[in-house]
């Protein structure tokens, strides 16, 4: 006979479920995460900012209001969330919204006259932003939902791996057939449409997911009363909590990321094809170096992750500010692929083994909060130092931050898959 607690029901649909689940999360992925980092990666949007704002500044408010607007969603998307038995329809909602915001981005290079461009630009990043800090929580909370935890590193990996591999291409693509000729006449908007495009199949493999209902969840509550919680919350679990104060220090280190580029090409000519050719490397590193750090993950934990990919990234900036050639700097951004999308796996892994089910929608929604918004000052801040100290001063007050972050994690934090039940 079978059981009749609601726990048990619920594994078993998720065990029923597992492969096709996990085959429609690495579709997702692969299309998804592909068009994705066409617009995250720190060579398309940035270059693309800085010719038509002609300012290093704009470059970091463009990517401040992204940031900012990632900061202001989460706890707005944890309050829907955690009081719904399933989450998928929310998330096709705020998804497509999200992708409307990319279509715009390409659209208004496409169609409109200077300077609409570029205020288009910053809207739709805002927007993207907003929509983006929700379909975090909603995502994470799926996946935490229907991929058991002793798979979802390799998942993560092998979805990570196979979407640089697509996209590393693409982006070599794009920056010789689409940036290099000026395509449809501007190639960063095109290159924009076809993001939009391939995030858009992407989010369609998300039908073949059997989401099960949640068998507990909270009461429907008003967004003032949870935040009120959030001090206890915090409270609970003081490793995490010092996670959650690491993570937003070694997030400052972004307000450095879109200047990678700009500092590249203070070195060497960085044509479109050049574009290409280091945005492939940086999203091929980050695909490769996603399956191996997913599968250390699933061996020790995704807090050794955090470490060593936050220290690879560190050590990629170092060497960036001594590369002179041309083949130094792709050996570079191929290593910043490596070391920042181990850190970015392995950031949004960790929250989801502190504490219980029920309140992992809040927990995912506060850390990712905090992240953005000191990403959001960082963006700014980065900007304007770049223009007033400098690109190598801007980048070590940057390597500062991220360095307090992994000694806290080393020192403080523990391995939550570890702890006894």
């Amino acid at each position: 006979m079978a059981s009749t607690d609601p726990e048990a029901a619920f594994s078993r649909q998720v065990d029923a479920n597992l492969r096709r689940n996990y085959f429609a999360h690495l579709c997702h992925g692969l299309l998804g995460q592909t068009g994705m980092r066409l617009v995250n990666a720190p060579t398309f949007l940035p270059s693309y900012v800085a010719l038509l704002a002609g300012s290093d500044a704009i470059v970091g408010v463009a990517r401040g209001l992204q940031y900012f607007g990632m900061f202001l969603s989460p706890i707005i998307g944890a309050t829907w969330v955690e009081s719904r038995r399933r989450v998928l329809p929310l998330g096709f909602l705020v998804g497509g919204l999200m992708r409307v915001a990319i279509l715009g981005l390409a659209l208004g290079g496409l169609l409109l006259p200077e300077p609409w461009p570029l205020v288009t630009a910053l809207l739709c990043l805002a927007g993207f932003g907003l929509f983006l800090g929700v379909q975090g929580v909603i995502f994470n909370f799926l996946v935490s939902k229907v991929i058991p935890v002793r798979l979802r590193g390799r998942l993560m990996g092998l979805r990570n791996a196979l979407a640089s591999v697509t996209a590393s291409g693409v982006a070599w693509y794009a920056g010789k057939q689409l940036v290099a000729p000026n395509a449809l006449g501007n190639g960063y908007a095109a290159t924009f449409l076809l993001a939009f495009a391939l995030t858009s199949v992407g989010l369609g493999m998300l039908l073949f997911v059997r989401e099960p209902e949640s068998p507990r969840v909270k009461p429907a509550s008003k967004l003032g009363a949870r935040v009120r919680e959030l001090p206890a919350l915090l409270r609970s679990d003081r490793a995490f909590t010092r996670y959650f104060v690491a993570r937003a220090l070694a997030t400052i280190g972004r307000m450095a990321v879109p200047f990678y580029v700009l500092f590249a090409q203070t070195r060497i000519e960085v044509t479109g094809v050049r574009l290409g050719e280091l945005s492939a490397a940086f999203i091929g590193a980050q695909g490769f170096g996603n399956l191996v750090w997913g599968g250390v993950a699933d061996r020790t934990g995704f807090r050794a992750v955090f470490l060593a990919a936050l220290g690879l990234w560190v050590l990629a900036v170092i060497v960036l500010m001594e590369a002179t050639t041309d083949t130094e700097l792709i050996f570079v951004f191929a290593g910043l692929g490596l070391g920042m999308g181990g850190f970015q796996m392995s950031a949004q892994n960790l929250v989801l083994e502190f504490g219980s089910r029920e309140n992992l929608p809040m927990r995912i929604a506060v850390a990712n909060s905090a992240s953005e918004l000191v990403a959001a000052i960082g963006a700014v801040l980065g900007g304007i130092l770049s223009v007033t100290i400098g690109y190598t001063a801007l980048f070590w007050i940057a390597i500062t931050f991220q360095v307090t972050a992994l000694l806290i994690v080393a020192l403080s934090v523990d391995e939550p898959r570890r702890r006894s039940v």
